[in-house]
């Protein structure tokens, strides 16, 4: 009797939870691109890009500067002075390489970072959107692959119209 009893409440329960789920979906990518901000971090982002790319080329140059000069010079040079040279331009070569690579990484962070403010802002909205009209779940339809998706669920609009962003006009 226990048994059917828990069994019976155990049902009942998870029936009641399944009854209560309101799931919506989202296209936050779709809004972060249409916030005025994200203009700023475009700029902002380019910027930081364009001053990493100018001291890659002044260690460029620098690298290129005094391997020709090396080259020039190498003839009337001893070997010590040589061997010294050769160290001082292979570690200024390897220098360079860990700056390339770190320039992918520190770009990342970059972006990273300036982005974060937008996404709290549309985080926000969401949780108000999804508060106001019941929703207990909220996926974003970005990169994930679903079978069907109800458009009366989708609050993206309703975010939009909270972060006051402006859909563009559709030109036929």
């Amino acid at each position: 009797m226990k048994l059917k009893i828990t069994v019976f409440l155990i049902t009942l329960i998870s029936s009641i939870s399944i009854a209560q789920t309101k799931t919506g979906t989202i296209d936050s990518d779709y809004i972060i691109n249409l916030m005025p901000e994200a203009k700023v971090v475009i700029k902002r982002s380019q910027d930081y890009g364009a001053r990493l790319d100018s001291l890659f080329a002044i260690k460029m140059n620098d690298y290129q500067t005094r391997v020709k000069d090396f080259r020039d010079k190498e003839p009337e040079m001893g070997e010590l002075m040589k061997k010294t040279l050769i160290k001082e331009l292979t570690a200024l070569e390897q220098d360079i390489k860990k700056y390339q690579e770190n320039g992918t990484k520190l770009m990342q962070l970059k972006q990273d970072e300036l982005m974060r403010p937008l996404y709290k802002k549309l985080n926000t909205a969401i949780d108000q959107v999804a508060k106001e009209n019941g929703y207990t779940l909220v996926l974003t339809i970005g990169g994930n692959q679903f079978a069907y998706l109800d458009e009366n669920h989708d609050i993206t609009k309703k975010v939009m119209k909270k972060l006051g962003v402006k859909e563009p006009e559709v030109k036929e």
